[in-house]
């Protein structure tokens, strides 16, 4: 039996942007997590088609900072014509590092370190593609650019 919320609120596929890899997330309106990785740039849209397939994914929530841009064109031009929402990456990066440290508290003598202390030992930006899904459904999008449609053919 398919769940209506599921029906009228679809999982978002969320993006943290950067110049070499990115983090992905599919997060459900009930903020679960349904996956999220970190993957280059040039794997990007493979990943994208797989996510939207096996879940119905009708939006993808685009952080607003560094590569933006590049990644919605890189999307556009794999013929990805979502809707694509910016949401502001204000200390995004901040909060997905401490939930990666929580979530990963470490091994020996680490793992009693206050999160404060403590270095990722990975990159983190799958945990920040979540943050900015939660943004999304908190009805935090960006001030910095505007919603982002793929164009109709004249």
């Amino acid at each position: 039996m398919t769940d209506t919320l599921t029906v009228t609120h679809p999982p978002v596929f969320a993006v943290d942007p950067g110049r070499e890899k990115c983090g992905l997330a599919v997060v459900t309106y009930t903020r679960q997590v349904l996956h999220q990785e970190i993957v280059d740039i040039p794997s990007l849209p493979i990943r994208v088609a797989h996510y939207l397939g096996r879940y119905g994914i009708e939006r993808i929530v685009l952080g607003d900072r560094t590569g933006a841009r590049d990644i919605r064109d890189t999307l556009r031009r794999a013929g990805f014509l979502l809707e694509i929402i910016f949401v502001d990456e204000d200390h995004s990066s901040e909060f997905g590092r401490r939930r990666f440290l929580l979530a990963n508290p470490g091994t020996g003598w680490r793992r009693f370190l206050p999160v404060g202390l403590r270095e990722p030992d990975q990159p983190y930006d799958d945990y920040v593609a979540v943050i900015l899904a939660e943004r999304f459904f908190d009805g935090s999008r960006s001030t910095r650019q505007r919603r982002s449609r793929a164009r109709k053919p004249v």
